[in-house]
């Protein structure tokens, strides 16, 4: 494979997409480019608000959008795809296609605990730890079939996820 113009990272909320992907960005010299944050300065709202206002189909195609126009950027950057991009092949396909994928993997106990106080995310309800094992029992595969490495996150510090990121990386 050749010099990927992008490193896209893939995972549950709570997998560590952004914190990680911020500190790999400076590592690497890259901008870093957060596909929530993107719909949000798309659309002047939150998450949330897109969730309840608009439903689950409108705010994925807002996410497809913004993931689209990160990846499409010719400058090689450090992109954290939103948890549910991988639902739609499109998304996979241009993941794929824009440069090197990596799976941010936690178990979704783990992910629980981390995400245990996050109100901007709409699909926790009021069991994060019931709704992580569901999406994880639901997207692991999409994520596996996407990513070109996988980085266990788990009981490693952001800056241990980091290292293990450069050195996969190559």
């Amino acid at each position: 494979m050749s010099e990927p113009s992008h490193v896209v990272l893939v995972g549950m909320m709570g997998a560590g997409k952004t914190t990680i992907g911020r500190r790999l960005a400076r590592r690497l010299d890259r901008p870093f480019v957060d596909s929530d944050e993107q719909v949000e300065a798309r659309t002047g709202r939150t998450v949330r608000e897109i969730f309840e206002a608009d439903g689950e189909p409108a705010f994925r195609s807002v996410e497809t959008d913004a993931l689209c126009e990160a990846l499409s950027s010719t400058t090689p950057s450090v992109v954290a795809a939103a948890g549910g991009t991988v639902l739609a092949e499109v998304n996979r396909d241009a993941m794929r296609a824009a440069g090197t994928v990596v799976w941010l993997r936690a178990d979704p106990s783990v992910l629980a605990d981390r995400v245990r106080n996050g109100v901007h995310r709409p699909l926790l309800a009021d069991d994060p730890a019931r709704v992580l094992r569901d999406l994880d029992a639901a997207r692991r595969d999409l994520y596996e079939s996407v990513a070109h490495h996988i980085v266990d996150t788990e009981g490693r510090k952001p800056d241990e996820v980091v290292d293990a990121l450069v050195e996969v990386l190559g």
